[in-house]
């Protein structure tokens, strides 16, 4: 029997309410969240929890945000608009964005855990950190505030 993450719940009914609304390019993006979802599903030929749903969020909230910065940089600015309303409806199943001092306390503890010593042991506390900020913070600018830790 296949059991539905409670994120994919959350999204059915999303797309129902946009469907009955009437609110076009809001369920074009949920639309598309479910595809990205079902893609993968039917690539791993598994069921995905929470915890893999959160990881697409997060990868299309990444590639959103560099087609800003690449909209802004050529003047698009209504394709950038239409990418920041994407993203703001793939933010509503994403969960609570860390404060920066949250972040630089986990990363922190984080570092105090694995012993870390220097920049090669990045990896290791990256491993520790990714399962807690996936989706709650850039991994990018994570990634970048271990460095300067370890530096």
């Amino acid at each position: 029997m296949r059991t539905v993450s409670e994120l994919g719940t959350q999204l059915s009914d999303a797309v129902k309410a946009a469907m009955r609304a009437g609110d076009k390019p809001r369920l074009g993006t949920l639309r598309m969240i479910s595809a990205a979802i079902k893609q993968k599903e039917v690539d791993e030929r598994r069921t995905l929890n929470d915890a893999d749903v959160l990881a697409i969020l997060d990868k299309m909230v990444k590639q959103r945000r560099e087609s800003i910065e690449q909209y802004e940089a050529a003047g698009r600015a209504e394709l950038a608009a239409a990418e920041k309303a994407e993203i703001e409806v793939i933010g509503e199943f994403l969960p609570k964005a860390l404060d920066e001092a949250e972040i630089d306390a986990r990363v922190a503890a984080a570092i105090e855990q694995t012993a870390a010593e220097s920049v090669r042991d990045m990896g290791r506390v990256m491993a520790v950190l990714k399962p807690q900020m996936q989706g709650r913070a850039d991994m990018s600018a994570v990634s970048a505030r271990v460095k300067k830790h370890l530096a």
